[in-house]
């Protein structure tokens, strides 16, 4: 058999990926490529399960029985993207206990935006409006990533995503409709997010480390800029239509290019959240270390019981 080296297989690995055929758990890979996904997914998953977070803390203060059953119903669909998404890590080799130890050592990383505290109701809305909003940007052209198992997993992702962002919409909809005090909650709560919520598309593109790999490898298919531009057009004029104002004093329309132009990101303060500064990221990371402690006796009595009942099956 006639042997092939590695520049080779690199080549024709390309060439798949230029093809747009998906590249599948089995299939040769270049170590970077497997490297960049298991980075990628297992932050992603970190991000869902800790998202879970700022939410679950409304669940028992949802203002009637409707809000609380669709925020509960919110809050375990994250649950279930964490477990597709880690289960996609898994087929490229990762270990999920390993990415989970990684998470709670603070060695990988998770949405800057989990890192926000969550103050009042209203935000229960501009999460699900923006931040959601925001993920979906993001993820719906993962949907068509060249790895497969990931591109699979994020088609049922997006369209659960899509009812977490009408559900947010539909809250703030509701309370910049309602009394004066109900307005300036909603205002408030967009006031505090719009900003965490553009930082969430990652750093420009000129600061970006991985986009250029990530785009030849298809891996993403838009850059942090072309996709956080989207997110402004697309949700200017919702802000309009239901009479909030974005706290941007330089937002503008560019009738030339056709888009919406906004001011200066902080990004001072995106690196401070990132490295671990932010207003609840250690709050966010003790408070999962403590659910892995504490379950811990849970996975013991469940592997117990898998071990006897094989124990069994064999007698």
């Amino acid at each position: 058999m006639k042997e092939v080296n590695i520049t080779e297989l690199e080549r024709m690995f390309q060439e798949k990926i230029d093809q747009d055929i998906k590249i599948e758990p089995k299939d040769w890979m270049p170590d970077d490529y497997r490297e960049t996904l298991i980075r990628q997914i297992s932050q992603h998953a970190h991000s869902e399960i800790v998202g879970m977070l700022p939410e679950g803390n409304w669940i028992t203060r949802a203002p009637n029985l409707r809000r609380k059953a669709v925020l509960l119903a919110k809050v375990q669909d994250e649950a279930g993207h964490g477990l597709y998404l880690y289960s996609a890590a898994e087929t490229l080799g990762a270990d999920r206990e390993d990415t989970i130890d990684d998470l709670h050592s603070g060695k990988a990383k998770y949405s800057s935006i989990f890192n926000y505290p969550t103050l009042t109701w209203a935000d229960m809305g501009a999460i699900g409006w923006l931040v959601d909003g925001a993920a979906i940007m993001n993820q719906v052209p993962i949907c068509r990533c060249s790895y497969g198992p990931y591109a699979r997993a994020m088609v049922r992702v997006c369209k659960e995503e899509s009812f977490h962002q009408r559900q947010g919409f539909e809250i703030m909809m509701t309370l910049a409709k309602g009394s004066p005090e109900q307005k300036a909650m909603a205002q408030d709560a967009l006031n505090r997010f719009w900003w965490p919520a553009l930082m969430m598309f990652g750093p420009s593109d000129g600061e970006s480390k991985h986009t250029a790999q990530s785009m030849k490898w298809k891996i993403k298919r838009s850059t942090n800029d072309e996709l956080r531009q989207q997110f402004v057009d697309v949700t200017v004029p919702q802000a309009e239509m239901i009479g909030l104002t974005l706290p941007d004093a330089d937002l503008s329309f560019n009738e030339a290019t056709g888009h919406y132009e906004y001011g200066e990101i902080n990004w001072a303060e995106f690196w401070e959240v990132v490295k671990g500064n932010g207003p609840c990221n250690k709050d966010r990371i003790d408070t999962r270390r403590k659910a892995k402690e504490e379950g811990q006796w849970v996975r013991e009595a469940a592997t117990a019981f898998a071990q006897k009942r094989a124990a069994r099956k064999s007698a």
